[in-house]
C-alpha cells in the first residue's frame, strides 16, 4: 500500500471537514468570536480562525465558557498536534477545561487497499436497520465498555434513516458482542468510524477488526476515499496492524456542565 502523504491529508481533512462540519439532524453550526462551533445534538468547538493571534485566545476561550456555562451544557474543544496557535491547549487548561486522553489521528486510504479481516467463524456483523438493532447496539457497547451506555438509544433513534449516519452490531450465535459507527461526511472524502468496542469475553478474536472492515467497505460502497479514526491507545496497535497509518495526534479538552 502507498505510504499516506501526510501534509496532504491534514490539509484535506481541515479544508474538507473542520471548516465544514457535517450537518444532521439537531445540529446547528455558527461561527461566533472567532470559532466555528455545532450546538444541539452534541456541542463541540473543531475549528477556528487560522488567522487567530496567540495573545487573543484567552479572550476566545473566555467568550465559548461563558456561552456554554449559560446554556449549562457540556461541550468539547478538539485539538489536533498541528494547530495554531501553540498555546491553544494551555490557554484551555488555565480556563479550567478538562484534558481528555490523547488520541492518535489514524487514517485509511481506502483506493489502495482493503483492512485484512480473518473470517471469525460464528460471528458476523450486520448493519443496524431497526429499533431491535439499537438494542443490541447498546447491548453490545454497554458490555464492549463495561458502563450503561444507554444514552446511545435516544441518539441513534433520531438517527435511525440518516444517510450520513451507519451503525454496525458483531453477533456471536445471535449475541451482540461488538458494535461500532460510521460517520460519512457528504461532499468530502472522509468517513470517519466512532465508538468500536468489543465485550471483554470476546476480545483478541478479530471481532473488532471484523467491524471495521464492514465500515470500511460501507466508505467505500458509497464513494470515499479515506477512513479515519481517532485511536485510544487500546485500539491503536489493532488499526495500525491492519493498514492504518498515524497522521496526527488529538486531543479533547472538555468543559463540564
Amino acid at each position: 500500500m502507498a505510504k499516506l502523504n501526510k501534509a496532504k491529508i491534514l490539509d484535506l481533512f481541515d479544508t474538507q471537514t473542520r471548516t465544514n462540519p457535517s450537518a444532521h439532524l439537531g445540529l446547528v453550526r455558527e461561527w461566533a468570536d472567532g470559532v466555528l462551533r455545532c450546538t444541539g445534538s452534541y456541542n463541540l468547538i473543531a475549528w477556528w480562525d487560522p488567522n487567530l493571534r496567540s495573545e487573543d485566545v484567552d479572550s476566545v476561550i473566555t467568550a465559548q465558557t461563558v456561552f456554554f456555562r449559560s446554556l449549562n451544557e457540556r461541550v468539547e474543544w478538539k485539538v489536533y498536534s498541528h494547530d495554531r496557535p501553540a498555546n491553544v491547549e494551555e490557554r484551555l487548561d488555565a480556563a479550567g477545561w478538562q484534558a481528555d486522553e490523547v488520541e492518535t489521528f489514524l487514517v485509511f486510504d481506502l483506493e489502495y487497499g482493503d483492512i485484512p479481516a480473518k473470517p471469525t467463524p460464528g460471528v458476523n456483523v450486520r448493519r443496524v436497520r431497526d429499533h431491535k438493532g439499537l438494542e443490541d447496539y447498546v447491548t453490545a457497547s454497554s458490555a464492549a465498555f463495561e458502563c450503561d451506555q444507554s444514552h446511545w438509544s435516544e441518539m441513534l433513534k433520531s438517527r435511525l434513516h440518516d444517510p450520513t449516519l451507519v451503525a454496525f452490531v458483531a453477533y456471536a450465535d445471535e449475541t451482540p458482542v461488538a458494535s461500532g459507527r460510521l460517520e460519512l461526511i457528504p461532499g468530502t472524502a472522509f468517513a470517519g468510524i466512532y465508538g468500536g468496542g468489543t465485550a471483554p469475553t470476546h476480545r483478541n478474536r478479530g471481532v473488532y477488526a471484523a467491524l471495521v472492515a464492514a465500515r470500511a467497505d460501507e466508505a467505500r460502497s458509497q464513494g470515499y476515499r479515506y477512513l479515519t479514526v481517532d485511536a485510544l491507545k487500546t485500539s491503536q496497535p489493532i488499526l495500525l496492524q491492519i493498514g492504518f497509518e498515524a497522521v496526527a495526534t488529538v486531543r479533547g479538552w472538555i468543559l463540564n456542565r
